[in-house]
């Protein structure tokens, strides 16, 4: 789709700018709609003109999404914070021994779920640490006392205890997973993620954040979230910025999410998250990235996948709303009114009413969405659960937001 005859007075500012030739020409093909290559990201990331940068985003961003910003409101379920990962940067996990470990138990996810759905939330999203029973004889212990041979079993079911009993739909988010083991969880999700974080295998080399973390393994993420496109999963995925990656591995990063999705369709929207410097973890000291640098990586993700895909930030981690809008995101995420972010607990959730007044004032209309996007509902109906897919479609509107009976912001 190109904006070239609708937004001439753009050319026209752009001409006068001093830009560099080879910039220029990149923001001349993506306001045409053209995609633009690898070797051209790595040279336009590298850009001081950020004004610029922001503004083509912007344009492109509004030319497709229009000035509809997004969230979801969900109650937040940390089924267990035990984990066979142990990255750099994690202030979540916990080993068994800790006081704080615990997988909760069906009446504490109920009672977590009812409480969401008291409060006017539509997603439950769920939590997890990765596959701790294949690291702990004492979580697989607890596990076969509860009925189950592993975490993502006991996740299933807790799912289906959710739908059942408050009418929420899942997003779950347990880390790396076999074809077998997203097509069990599948009918019990509405939607499912993973965060690729970076495609550099670098980052597990020794002294590295994923150094101890063997789900964090660049080919297993990229596997886990391909064989969700062949099983047609509505996903999320996304990057991890500030955690010692490169530009050029940021770029490989995008471009290895594109390419998956570009097979599939099923990427529903791509997470730019800001590293967070959590105490007593190995990454305590280390430098986290700058408003400037997150909001770079955001534009570039807009340009390098158009308006076609869903970009977001978390709104709680870096708190600069305008920038994020002016940066070309559509969606703030999904956003609790009574459940902490329990990966990030020092940083709250803004109140949506906040987030909503912040979203008008910079020109945008703020409308509530379920985990899966509104052109998922209406346009890629095979990519629902056929056990959900009358009740995802009872409580959208024709446009596929949440209807206003169900959006109380």
């Amino acid at each position: 789709m190109s904006i070239i005859s609708s937004k001439e007075s753009i050319f026209n500012l752009l001409e006068d700018k001093n830009l560099d030739s080879e910039f220029r020409e990149v923001l001349y093909k993506s306001l045409e709609g053209k995609e633009i290559k690898k070797e051209e990201a790595y040279r336009i990331i590298k850009t001081d003109n950020i004004e610029t940068l922001f503004f083509v985003a912007s344009i492109i961003r509004d030319n497709f999404k229009g000035k509809r910003i997004t969230y979801s409101r969900k109650i937040f379920i940390p089924l267990t914070n035990i984990c066979r990962n142990k990255c750099g940067y994690c202030g979540f996990r916990r080993e068994p021994k800790d006081k704080d470990a615990k997988i909760m138990k069906p009446d504490e996810v109920l009672s977590f779920a009812k409480s969401g759905s008291k409060a006017n939330c539509t997603e439950a999203l769920f939590t997890l640490g990765e596959k701790p029973e294949l690291k702990y004889p004492e979580v697989k212990q607890e596990l076969k006392i509860l009925g189950y041979s592993s975490t993502l079993e006991y996740l299933r079911d807790m799912c289906e205890l959710v739908i059942k009993n408050t009418g929420l739909l899942p997003h779950s988010n347990p880390g790396i997973m076999t074809k077998k083991e997203l097509a069990d969880l599948k009918d019990v999700n509405a939607s499912m993620g993973l965060m690729l974080e970076n495609v550099s295998d670098r980052l597990c080399d020794k002294n590295g954040p994923h150094e101890f973390s063997p789900g964090k393994r660049p080919k297993l993420r990229l596997a886990t979230i391909e064989y969700a496109g062949q099983l047609k999963i509505p996903f999320t995925t996304g990057l991890l910025i500030g955690i010692g990656e490169s530009y050029n591995e940021i770029i490989d990063s995008l471009y290895a999410i594109k390419e998956i999705n570009e097979k599939y369709g099923h990427i529903q929207e791509i997470i730019i998250q800001n590293f967070r410097a959590k105490p007593n973890t190995p990454m305590q000291s280390h430098r986290e990235p700058s408003l400037e640098e997150i909001t770079k990586i955001i534009a570039l993700a807009r340009i390098i996948f158009l308006g076609k895909m869903n970009i977001q930030a978390p709104p709680n981690l870096i708190n600069e709303y305008s920038a994020y809008l002016s940066a070309g995101i559509n969606d703030w995420g999904g956003i609790s009114p009574i459940t902490k972010d329990f990966i990030n607990p020092e940083a709250p959730w803004p109140e949506i009413n906040h987030l909503k007044r912040i979203t008008e004032q910079n020109g945008f209309e703020l409308k509530a969405r379920l985990p899966v996007y509104p052109e998922f509902i209406l346009n890629r109906s095979d990519l629902l659960p056929e056990s959900l897919k009358s009740y995802i479609i009872s409580l959208v509107d024709d446009s596929g937001f949440v209807k206003e009976a169900f959006d109380w912001v």
